[in-house]
Order: C-alpha cells, then structure tokens, then sequence
C-alpha cells in the first residue's frame, strides 16, 4: 500500500513525481504523528521589551501596558473597532479621567469604566471540546436547534467562542478561546494550521482516486493541496481515510470526496494545530494544558 505524504515547506503549487516522497509499507502507521521534540520550533524573543509604569508595585503581569480597546474587547463589551468608537465618543473613562485618544495604553490594576459601568477585563481561557454529532457551531440559533455551546456552558464564566466550526454532523476536536489575538492567528490562512481529519466513506476509495486527491483538486473556488492522505491502519478497510491539509475552505473535505463520487457518512476531526483527542471522549471537554498553550502561543514567531 503505498501513502501520499506531501513533505513541509512545499504546500504551494504541485510536485513533480521524482520530487515526492512515497513511502510503501504492509502496516500503515497510526496518525495523526507525534511531533519530535527536535522538530519543535524554538520561540524567538521579542524584539520589543515589555513596557511598564515606572515604580509601580506588583508582578510583572500587572504591570504591563495594553491598548485601552483591547481591554474593553477582553472584558467581552464589544470588538475592537466598536470599542475605538467608543473611545472617540467619550463614553470611556480611565481612573475617572475621560479618555478620547486611540492608542491610548493602560495597565491592568487601572480602573476602566464605560458610562457608569465598571470594566473588568476577563481572564483568557482556552476549552477544548471533543464535538459529537447533531451540534451546531454557533453561539446562538434562532431555530432552538443545540449548539456547542450547549455543551461548554459549565467550562467557565468567562465568555469563550468557537475558533472555526465544525458541521452539525461533523465531529472532533473543536477550540473555544476568549483570546482574540490567537483566534485570528488559527483562523489566518497565512499560518496554515495543520487539520487531521478521519473520514468514513459509502464506498471503498480507488488507488487511483487517492492520488488524483493528492495532485490536487479544483472545487470551483481554487486548487486544493492536501499534505497527506492514507488508508486509516493496516488498509484493509477501503472505506476509512485519513486526510491532512491546512485550508479553511468551507465543507471542504466532503466536496473533496463528493467531486470523485463518494459520499462521506462519518468525519471527524482527530488533530487540530498540534492538539489531539486523547482521553477526551465524545462530548466532553477539558482546558488546554500550558505546554499546549504555549505551543499555540508560538505559532507566526
């Protein structure tokens, strides 16, 4: 059985055949792959050096400076955008002193206020949720049907949204944060976050299909790469597929499959930007880990 692995570094544009790396095996190894610890990018520093308000008291944390509209987003009042509204409109204060200049930095012990409400800026949480079927990925339906949020309200009670989405009937890993800044990075195509998905089929899958999905293929709205594709464990079940690529296209493994014929009866997303499900069953949750975190955390440095 021979597996189509797309080396790193060369996502974009096609391979030439002598340029691709295929390796034949009797026992198909079990996926999605551990990361070697070599293989783990050191975090670079930063070229700018954290700034704090001289003489003031207090772990390093609570000194540093943030931007005023950052603050308010992080307390869950608005986006960013409408918070500079608000900045410019007057209806903010800090330390009860009326602040109208954009940019304006503060730091976290300093007194927010908008109208006569009191802002406090939430602390950052990250819930990773193992996503059975029959959920929907939204964080509020008028037509009362579940959601996922449905099953994380008891996580905390900071308010956290889904990164991404998942289909109702697609399940797998799925990643709740009240961090905007990591939302956008998971969501940038630029950082081409690795999705490992398992996929069930109505049919057994031609060897034939497997390398024309791993040429690429054209879904009307662009070239799709995909950086793996295999037969899930020792290959006898044609049906069962693992499928790894970095695209965000919508619904995009199933119009990958429905384009040669197949229809996809189970999928599920087993790996997600270095995270995994193991011992998170179905349906339940749990907060990241801070070696997990961190790993996130240096995605783009």
């Amino acid at each position: 059985m021979e597996k189509y692995n797309r080396p790193p570094g060369n996502r974009r544009g096609k391979q030439t055949p002598h340029e691709r790396k295929r390796i034949s095996s009797e026992s198909l190894p079990s996926w999605p792959r551990k990361w070697n610890k070599e293989d783990i990018p050191h975090k670079k520093e930063s070229h700018y050096p954290v700034q704090t308000k001289k003489n003031h008291p207090g772990e390093a944390a609570k000194s540093e400076l943030i931007r005023l509209n950052r603050y308010i987003a992080n307390a869950g009042i608005c986006s960013r955008r409408e918070a500079d509204k608000l900045i410019q409109a007057g209806a903010v204060r800090v330390n009860g002193k009326v602040v109208t200049e954009l940019g304006t930095k503060v730091l976290l012990t300093d007194k927010i206020s908008y109208g006569d409400q009191a802002i406090s800026r939430e602390k950052l949480k990250y819930v990773l949720l193992n996503k059975p079927k029959g959920f929907i990925t939204t964080t509020d339906d008028p037509g009362n049907r579940k959601t996922v949020m449905n099953l994380i309200k008891h996580a905390c009670k900071e308010r956290i949204y889904p990164v991404g989405r998942l289909d109702r009937n697609t399940t797998g890993l799925l990643l709740f944060t009240n961090d905007g800044e990591l939302t956008k990075k998971l969501s940038h195509p630029r950082y081409g976050i690795k999705k490992i998905y398992h996929v069930g089929l109505d049919k057994n899958v031609s060897i034939e299909d497997i390398k024309s999905i791993y040429e690429g293929v054209d879904l009307g709205d662009g070239m799709v790469q995909v950086d793996a594709i295999e037969f899930v464990g020792d290959g006898k079940d044609k049906k069962e597929i693992g499928i790894e690529l970095h695209t965000g296209q919508n619904r995009v493994v199933r119009r990958i499959f429905e384009k040669f014929g197949y229809k996809v009866v189970k999928l599920d997303r087993v790996y997600y930007a270095g995270l995994t499900k193991k011992n998170l069953s179905r349906g339940e949750w749990r907060f990241l880990e801070e070696k997990e975190l961190n790993m996130l955390k240096m995605i783009g440095s």
